[in-house]
This record gives C-alpha cells, structure tokens and sequence, in this order.
C-alpha cells in the first residue's frame, strides 16, 4: 500500500508539471503564459523553444496517460478481474421448459345454446 501512496504523490507532481508546461508555451493565438514576456528576452533563442516544450508535452502527456491506467489496475479489487472471470465463466444453460402433460386434458364439448 506504501508502494501506491508514493505512486499517487509521483503522479500529482506529474500533473503539476504537465499543467505548467502546457501554460508556458505559446499558443497559436499568443494566450499562454509564454506570450508575456518581450520578444528580445527569449530564454531558448529565436524559435522560443517549441520544439523542447512540445516533445516533453508529448512524453509528460504519454507517462500521464500509462500511469493513469496503472493506478487504476492497482487499485481495483481482485475480485472484478475481467479477463479471469470471463475465462471462468462456464457456458450458459439452456433453460429448462415445462414438459407437456403426459396425459391429454378432456375435451371440452361447446355448450349448446
């Protein structure tokens, strides 16, 4: 259970890296926060470091996506494992019918008006 805690604290960090570096970069329109400072002052040269930040968006957002899944692997109880339970599951019955009368019901006569 240890090993899960450290794994939910690694993946909020990870959130928290993820949600700043989308914020830095600059958009299309010029509204992320990489659009605030001058235009002389680029810290990654002209191109303003796009590349860099969209390659490392690209494998935050892929380690965000696997470790999503992992976290809710670990935490699902064993006894709704799918892939055990659907191997299993024995074939379905087909349902028991009522036999017929082993003997016939009378005839009725129509009544005589």
């Amino acid at each position: 259970m240890i090993y899960y805690n450290i794994l939910i604290g690694l993946f909020f960090t990870l959130c928290i890296v993820l949600i700043l570096l989308i914020l830095i970069q600059k958009g299309k329109s010029s509204m992320g926060l990489g659009s605030l400072g001058g235009g002389s002052q680029l810290l990654f040269g002209g191109s303003g470091g796009q590349d860099l930040f969209q390659k490392t968006t690209w494998i935050l957002g892929t380690i965000f996506m696997v470790g999503s899944l992992v976290l809710a692997m670990i935490k699902r109880p064993s006894q709704s494992d799918l892939l055990g339970t659907l191997a299993r599951t024995q074939p379905a019955q087909a349902p028991i019918l009522p036999q017929a009368p082993a003997t016939p019901a009378p005839e009725q006569k129509p009544d005589q008006a």
